[in-house]
């Protein structure tokens, strides 16, 4: 791996005061701006940093509303503090204005008679038996520091297939910190499904992610995750996907919804 590491990144937000400040390095860039996930990573990070003691994440949404250009200034907001659930809200900021905007809830582990998980891992090929995907012409800067290897369905570009993937991801990267706050970042490292139908390269942008975390352990042994993204509509320059993320062992761990924004 070349460029800044994940966790060189992370070392590089600085405090001050209630905000926090980080510059982002070219290599982490989609074009001239953050992509999503590494927005919605690092609004995650300031609201831990800034609320030490958070019970562990069950939701968020977050809206990407401008680029995220230059020094960015994140500023988490504890918006309510009850005896299990917390509330923190986030603004980023960056050169341009208002980039990201999150809300994020947290809720603390409570005895309860219901315990059931219904999304099963599909049957797709091991992680070697699948083959490379971030291999490809056009491709953004940022997907350098990611693994992805192609388990089932197609790539961008190619129409005739159904705007349906699952690849193998991971951080290209074997001194991750610990936590969610990669997993987030990884977690749309994929360009939207609906790119599959597209009868040539144009521009995407992902507008709102909202996200249920399904576990308390997020961890993986081996360092790798499977990402399905499914394009369940498309009409009016506007896409609806569905997402969700297993570990190496096939436990759900994310389910999350993407509205994305295409020129084509």
């Amino acid at each position: 791996m070349s460029g800044t590491s994940f966790k060189q990144l992370l070392a590089a937000m600085s405090q001050n005061g209630d905000s926090f400040s980080v510059t982002l390095p070219d290599d982490w860039l989609q074009g001239r701006t953050a992509y999503g996930g590494l927005s919605a990573a690092l609004c995650y990070e300031a609201a831990c940093r800034a609320n030490e003691d958070l019970p562990p994440l069950r939701s968020a949404q977050f809206a990407f509303i401008g680029p995220a250009v230059g020094e960015l200034v994140i500023t988490p907001t504890l918006l309510r503090r009850g005896k299990s659930a917390a509330f923190v809200g986030v603004d980023l900021m960056g050169e341009a204005g208002i980039a990201a905007r999150a809300l994020l809830c947290f809720g603390a582990e409570r005895p309860s008679e219901q315990a059931y998980l219904d999304i099963a891992a599909p049957e797709v090929p091991a992680v070697d038996d699948s083959r490379d995907f971030f291999n490809r012409k056009g491709v953004p800067g940022f997907t350098q520091h990611f693994q992805g290897r192609l388990a089932q369905g197609a790539t961008p570009c190619t129409p005739d297939h159904e705007p349906d993937m699952m690849v193998w991801l991971r951080h290209d990267d074997d001194d991750l910190p610990q936590g969610l706050t990669p997993v987030i970042a990884l977690g749309d490292a994929l360009p939207p499904a609906s790119m599959i139908k597209f009868s040539k390269a144009a521009p995407v942008s992902s507008m709102t992610w909202s996200m249920d975390i399904l576990s308390d352990d997020i961890t993986s042994a081996s360092g790798w995750w499977l990402l399905r993204a499914v394009s369940e509509q498309a009409e009016h320059g506007y896409s609806s996907q569905a997402m969700t993320l297993w570990d190496d062992q096939g436990r759900a761990v994310m389910a999350a919804r993407q509205t994305v924004a295409i020129f084509i």
